[in-house]
Formats: C-alpha cells, structure tokens, sequence
C-alpha cells in the first residue's frame, strides 16, 4: 500500500463515520480511477434504505456500473473501511474493478461486534470469494487497521 492508497482508504473510513451519524452501520467505499482521481463515494445504508443489500461496496458499484462502462472500471480502485463481505466481494467482481484495500478485516470485526464469534454472517474472506473468478482482483488489506477499528469501537460498544 502507497501513501494514496493511505489517503483514499481514510476517505473510506471517514465515510463509515458519516454513515454511523446518519443511523447506519460503520461502513464507508470509495472508488477511484487509475489516475487517483475520486469518482464516486458511498457508505452503507442498511438502516436508512430498508435495504440489506445496501452496504457501502455494494451501493458503490451499482452507481459504478450505471456510470462507467466494465473496460472501464477494470482500472479502477475501490477502497472500503472494512474487508468486503461476500456480497460485495461478488458485486466487485461483477462489476469487474481490479483492485480493493480495505482497513479493518472480516475477523477483527466479528471480534469487535456483540456475540460476533457465535453470531450470523458468512465467514469467507473477499480474497477467498475474488479467488475464485476467472480473473485477478488484486486485494490489498488489512491496512491501517487500528484507524479502522476506531469507528467500530465507538459504534458496538
């Protein structure tokens, strides 16, 4: 990971901020191009949305799709707060962006959240789910992980 990589996934970071003070759960993503420019944002919005499917990944790449075409976004960045569930690990993939970082990983979340150990959720890493495409997503993560617990302390405590 580079310092722009360092500066966009804090960007992400501070979206799952932004997400908590609207009533949403800690999730931020952002996407940029091969330039390092910032072309869309985006942070969960389970609560809000009445949408399970709304997380922040999620929501970022079907903008993405609607915006740019796949030649396109294969080129493309998406950084997220917190490793990518498997669901938007395949919604990554579908929508054929080449390369996430992400902060905080799936096991020092489910650490952090109440009954996380025994509770709900799938339990394969992105990496796994991307591995199993006929092409390479490159996955970058965990990264700056201590700034990405943050949010999820404050925010399960």
């Amino acid at each position: 990971m580079n310092k722009i990589d360092e500066v966009h996934l804090r960007a992400a970071i501070q979206f799952a901020r932004d997400a908590v003070e609207k009533g949403n759960h800690p999730f931020g993503a952002l996407l940029v191009d091969r330039e390092g420019k910032v072309l869309l944002e985006a942070e969960n919005t389970v609560v809000t949305d009445g949408d399970v499917t709304a997380h922040a990944e999620t929501n970022l790449v079907r903008a993405a799709s609607r915006q740019y075409d796949a030649d396109f976004l294969a080129g493309c960045t998406l950084y997220a707060s917190t490793e990518p569930c498997a669901m938007c690990a395949g919604a990554i993939y579908w929508g054929n962006i080449s390369r996430v970082v992400y902060g905080l990983s799936q096991e020092q979340l489910y650490a952090m959240v109440p009954g996380g150990n025994e509770g709900e959720g799938l339990r394969i890493s992105c990496r796994e789910v991307l591995a199993r495409g006929s092409r390479e997503v490159e996955v970058l993560g965990p990264n700056l992980k201590h700034e990405a617990a943050r949010v999820h302390q404050e925010f399960w405590k």
